[in-house]
């Protein structure tokens, strides 16, 4: 198995990572996305569907593949956030952080202490490594999310917080609670300062801005100051490359077979 750089040491080169998120509880799909140039896969507990007896083989098969596993867990609970890097996540990335004392929490449960009060059992994933304990230390990413107008209130009590290593914007549910829609919201003030805000925030604290967007929009994030930006979903990329080909099949008039799969 080959290990990729992990996220916090490319951070600490300043380098900015693109990462794939899964919604399929598929370890067929994880392994397919982590052999590409991606420097993390994300399975998503929160909206996918994906479950724990989903999410273990999917971590293996992301590390067979030679990828980062990370995971966004369901919520801010130790139970679930401790479970999922026991399988073998990289990091974790945390729903709904909205005060300072939610942050803590989120780092209590991630790192061993001193640094926090994670359990020690890695049951799973400690045969990967040599000395589990030191890699975890060194390497596993702790990052809530901010995402509503209560956040933003309390960024620089949140980006304060010591164990931090990257947030992660969730733009739909942001845009809802600044009164906004999910989608459609770059270009208005409102939403264009939000963002601005937590960047410059970041700035501040030594902390890595990250954000969920496309490849589109990934030139806009990367302007903006984003580092850690998810450009791309398995089912909306599945459902697009499926609307292509329908579209392509319509209108094809020829028996071109040159991009056939065999």
């Amino acid at each position: 198995m080959s290990e990729r750089q992990s996220l916090r040491a490319r951070w600490s080169d300043g380098a900015e990572t693109h990462g794939l998120w899964l919604s399929a509880p598929s370890p067929v799909t994880a392994e397919a996305g982590a052999r590409l140039d991606f420097a993390y896969v994300c399975i998503d507990m929160q909206h996918g569907a994906v479950a724990y007896d989903h999410a273990v083989p999917m971590i293996q098969a992301i590390e067979f593949a030679g990828g980062v596993p990370i995971a966004r867990v369901p919520w801010n609970e130790p139970g679930i956030i401790g479970k999922m890097l026991d399988a073998g996540c990289h990091g974790v990335i945390v729903p709904m952080v909205n005060t300072r004392a939610e942050a803590e929490a989120v780092v209590r449960a991630a790192r061993y202490a001193p640094d926090g009060s994670r359990s020690w059992g890695p049951t799973l994933v400690s045969p990967r490594h040599e000395n589990y304990r030191a890699w975890a230390d060194t390497t596993i990413a702790v990052i809530p999310m901010i995402e509503t107008r209560e956040a933003l209130s309390n960024l620089d009590d949140i980006l304060s917080v010591p164990g931090i290593d990257a947030i992660y914007v969730g733009p739909a549910d942001l845009g809802i609670s600044l009164g906004l829609g999910p989608t459609g919201n770059d270009g208005n003030p409102i939403f264009d300062d939000a963002l601005a805000n937590i960047v410059s925030g970041c700035q501040r604290h030594g902390v890595v801005p990250g954000i969920h967007a496309s490849g589109a929009l990934a030139g806009l994030r990367r302007q903006q100051g984003f580092r850690m930006i998810t450009i791309a979903n398995d089912l909306l990329a599945m459902r697009a490359s499926l609307h292509d080909e329908i579209r392509q099949a319509k209108e094809s008039g020829s028996g071109d077979d040159s991009a056939s799969l065999y």
